[in-house]
């Protein structure tokens, strides 16, 4: 019985982070309205995912509405969804960050730039004007009190390509008092010994409890990429329901539910919070 015990209190915890409501919301086709969206996350927030991400709050008037009512979550943190202050802005007068931070969410995830291509060909600024708008967005949402999250885009090519520049990008949240740092493999078409090889790397720079893992599935690797970012040390995995997402999807929270669930590889060394009589609900 005491075995038991030990075993039960050495596993870590996976975290659950669905995009359903956000990035699932760029499928091709789909659309959701207000009330579909509250559907959605109550039947989400049932199931026991940590954190729900409902939209951009202030990008169109269905995400701004859902975000200015109470969601009464049991189980999951609503988290607001945005991106990083824009050069020509303070933080604090940064229109987009006052929607997030005015939102009636617990936590704000903004997406950067972390691919020196990028920030010179999309952005148009420099490396280090990047750094300061990551640096000056962390300390802004968490002098605000809520829980912040940095989503890493095009992560894995830009450590490709500089893998110096893209870890500074990572350190730039992190230091600055990010909760988790996210690993976006946003092109989808990192392999998964790639992933492996290159989140061992970062946890040399970031600790594994504070690394989470987003992955796209154009390659069709994108569950194999969430499993393998696991084993190799993060502990958030985002993904959506049956994979939904812009051009060949995002991780199948379908298929890696019921793996970190029923496999000994995973059950045995993690726990999720989705209640075992929860899983039938899938």
């Amino acid at each position: 019985w005491y075995n038991l015990v030990e075993i039960k209190m050495s596993k870590e915890k996976i975290y659950i982070f669905d995009t359903t409501l956000r990035d699932g919301a760029q499928t091709q086709g789909v659309n959701f309205s207000l009330n579909e969206k509250e559907k959605i996350a109550k039947s989400l927030d049932n199931l026991g995912v940590d954190y729900i991400e409902g939209g951009w709050p202030g990008a169109n008037p269905t995400d701004t509405e859902f975000f200015n009512k109470d969601q009464n979550f049991k189980n999951a943190n609503l988290t607001a969804f945005g991106m990083t202050k824009k050069s020509e802005h303070s933080a604090k007068n940064d229109p987009m960050l006052s929607s997030l931070i005015n939102s009636k969410s617990s936590s704000v995830c903004l997406f950067g730039k972390s691919w020196d291509f990028h920030v010179d060909v999309a952005l148009g600024i420099s490396n280090v004007q990047n750094l300061e708008n990551i640096s000056e967005s962390a300390k802004h949402i968490v002098n605000s009190g809520k829980e912040f999250m940095f989503d890493a885009e095009h992560f894995f090519d830009g450590y490709k390509s500089n893998p110096e520049y893209a870890i500074s990008c990572l350190k730039a949240a992190y230091d600055n008092g990010a909760r988790w740092i996210v690993l976006c493999d946003t092109n989808g078409g990192t392999l998964p010994h790639e992933i492996s090889k290159i989140v061992e790397e970062v946890t040399k720079y970031i600790p594994g409890k504070n690394l989470g893992i987003h992955a796209h599935n154009d390659t069709e690797n994108a569950v194999a990429n969430s499993l393998v970012a696991v084993q190799a040390g993060v502990r958030q995995v985002q993904g959506t329901i049956n994979g939904l997402g812009e051009r060949c999807g995002n991780a199948n929270l379908m298929s890696l539910i019921p793996t970190f669930f029923l496999k000994k590889d995973f059950s045995e060394k993690y726990e999720i919070n989705i209640k075992p009589e929860n899983i039938k609900n899938l």
